[in-house]
């Protein structure tokens, strides 16, 4: 058992003893009840026990030494247990109002132009429409509470992009995903509200892979992230987050699927370069290819000695991690806040799609060792 020397979690119902490994060595965590007039009290239980009796689960750490901090660690609050959304929307210091002011226009011109304007500040958040209007981050994540409510999911983090144009909560969903038996991938959904006019509530599937923190995309077959309606209506909630519970679980299973086929699908030398060129095509109008050359070389050479590559070298898992490692650690010199965005929305994200789509593609090949990642038709 991998041991671990956390002091017992005041703010939960058990402590974590550690890691055990199976004979299969599939990883899983064990904890001991500290409720102590539960009937169950000292007992060692899996976390699937904790959630069946209603009990908090503490943090589990990253059994792996030297685990790459995440990409939010600075960004975002640690959330003590919090029962509500406007309970976690407090703890992270988030519940600013905002509120859509007029610009002021040429005499005779039609009033359609406004800003939303964070109070506490006075900070532009953006410009909408007249049939614009905010919904306030302390009502924003309310639909989610029955899952809270249910030990379906755990406020974890939370923190805000910007100024306040965007605020989001991770929330845990019970259990992760086991890629080949010790590959641990955490389960979460990324929940935003904007202030910019580029949207409201969203809800986006976001697996963690434990060992080196890369947020991998979700995106199957353009699921994987969806638009909620906010509602003051507290049975509309429940149906909301009923819905989104049962998507949420059915996308992970089918991730689970796909990220244990391309741990199991071995690729040779030749097709990680060929899956990395084609990554990062050779740009014709470039003056020189000095930039291509050092994305490609950098994630070749995290497949080879990134964090976690000892997991997954020379499979298409692998790959497509070396791709995910260098959006979410090395891709931008910016600061956090944009590098944060890009990982989420922006770059970053586009980038592991592209990565997320070309090892689809590869699953689809033979086992016969073909490598024409850019005319597949080749293969068959």
């Amino acid at each position: 058992m991998y041991k671990h020397t956390k002091p017992p979690d005041s703010d939960s119902d058990a402590n974590f003893l550690g890691w055990q490994g199976k004979l299969s060595e599939e990883l899983f965590p064990l904890f001991n009840i500290t409720v102590a007039d539960h009937p169950l009290y000292q007992s060692t239980v899996n976390e699937a026990t904790l959630r069946r009796l209603h009990l908090r689960v503490p943090r589990i750490p990253s059994p792996y030494p030297e685990t790459e901090p995440s990409p939010w660690h600075n960004l975002g609050i640690q959330l003590n247990h919090p029962k509500t959304a406007r309970d976690a929307i407090e703890m992270a210091g988030l519940n600013y109002t905002v509120v859509k002011k007029p610009l002021k226009l040429k005499p005779g011109l039609k009033q359609d132009a406004y800003a939303t304007v964070r109070t506490d500040t006075n900070d532009i958040m953006g410009f909408v429409n007249k049939s614009y209007e905010p919904i306030q981050n302390i009502d924003a994540f309310t639909f989610f509470d029955d899952l809270v409510a249910e030990n379906e999911a755990i406020y974890e983090t939370a923190g805000v992009l910007g100024k306040g144009e965007c605020i989001w909560i991770l929330a845990k969903l019970p259990g992760y995903i086991n890629v080949h038996g010790n590959d641990i991938v955490n389960k979460y959904l990324l929940l935003t509200n904007n202030h910019d006019g580029s949207s409201h509530v969203r809800v986006k599937l976001t697996p963690i892979r434990v060992v080196c923190n890369n947020t991998l995309t979700a995106a199957l077959q353009g699921a994987g992230e969806v638009q909620i309606s906010h509602t003051p209506n507290a049975l509309q909630d429940l149906e909301q987050a009923t819905t989104l519970l049962g998507l949420s679980n059915y996308l992970y299973e089918q991730l689970s699927a796909m990220f244990n086929g391309m741990a199991a699908r071995k690729i040779t030398e030749e097709q990680l370069r060929e899956y990395v060129q084609a990554l990062v095509p050779d740009n014709e109008e470039a003056e020189n290819s000095a930039r291509t050359e050092k994305i490609r070389n950098s994630v070749l050479q995290l497949h080879e000695s990134g964090r976690g590559a000892h997991l997954a070298r020379g499979t298409l898992w692998g790959a497509f991690n070396s791709v995910a490692e260098y959006t979410d650690h090395m891709m931008l010199d910016e600061d956090t806040t944009t590098r944060l965005n890009s990982i989420w929305f922006g770059r970053g994200e586009q980038l592991k799609l592209k990565a997320f789509h070309l090892a689809q593609r590869m699953l689809m090949w033979p086992e016969s060792g073909c490598s024409a990642i850019n005319n597949p038709s080749h293969c068959f």
